[in-house]
């Protein structure tokens, strides 16, 4: 069957000339966005009931947008003067040049890992003296407990944001050649708006090995996958398989 409709959910990027558009573009189908999960916020009540105090700590392990947003939320909430002295350990460039947006950069100790989480091992390493604090949504990968507690250091993690998941019960009655999932949160949520959802010739297009387990586990049938050597991003691995069926 040719594939007319994508829903991907996530929230629409916003570049003009994203992945997405020259896709449209190309291959002439309506691709629409709307996100599965959201994340909300936790207070600063909550914080405390975690036996958190932001003082105590020297160094801020930041893994993603979110946990910059809200870490610099709650300081704000809890009236704490995040010092000059601070240490920001970022996952990736994309994280530590959003950071930008609340510290002067040039001015700050930024530690830039990679891409994975296990690259800023050997940063933090380096500063094993410091007490670190790990802002994180209430979904962490195993990953990264285990990473810092073989590490030896002083550290704690804040749950300072959750992820939720959205209401898509306006999407009953809509029907789309390709649903797109980058979580097994976005599996989770569509099983728990739809449970009653039956696949037929839906196509599941899915980023990511703990997302295809996701799927797998749900019972869904997998038609397209990323990353792989031939398509590493999700837009090429769709541009494939949409030339192939849209001959």
């Amino acid at each position: 069957m040719k594939v007319k409709t994508i829903l991907v959910s996530q929230p629409e990027p916003k570049m003009d000339n994203s992945p997405y558009s020259k896709l449209i573009d190309k291959e002439k189908v309506k691709v629409d966005f709307r996100p599965f999960i959201h994340v909300e916020g936790v207070d600063a009540k909550e914080v405390r009931a975690q036996k958190i105090d932001l003082k105590d700590f020297t160094a801020i392990i930041l893994t993603s947008r979110n946990a910059v947003d809200h870490y610099f939320r709650l300081a704000e909430e809890m009236r704490f003067k995040v010092p000059d002295s601070m240490k920001y350990f970022c996952q990736s460039e994309a994280v530590a040049y959003y950071l930008q947006k609340y510290v002067v950069y040039r001015k700050r100790k930024i530690y830039v890992g990679k891409r994975i989480f296990t690259d800023l091992a050997p940063l933090i390493k380096k500063y094993k003296d410091e007490k670190y604090l790990l802002p994180s949504s209430d979904v962490l990968k195993p990953i990264v407990p285990e990473t810092l507690n073989d590490l030896n250091i002083s550290w704690k993690r804040g749950i300072f944001y959750k992820t939720v998941i959205s209401d898509l019960s306006d999407l009953r009655n809509v029907y789309y050649d390709i649903l797109v999932f980058f979580s097994p949160s976005g599996i989770e949520s569509l099983l728990q708006n739809f449970p009653d959802f039956e696949q037929k010739e839906t196509r599941i297009a899915v980023f990511g090995n703990s997302t295809v387990e996701a799927a797998t586990e749900a019972g869904l049938r997998i038609d397209i996958q990323a990353p792989t050597p031939e398509t590493p991003s999700m837009t090429m691995a769709l541009q494939k398989y949409i030339t192939q069926v849209n001959k």
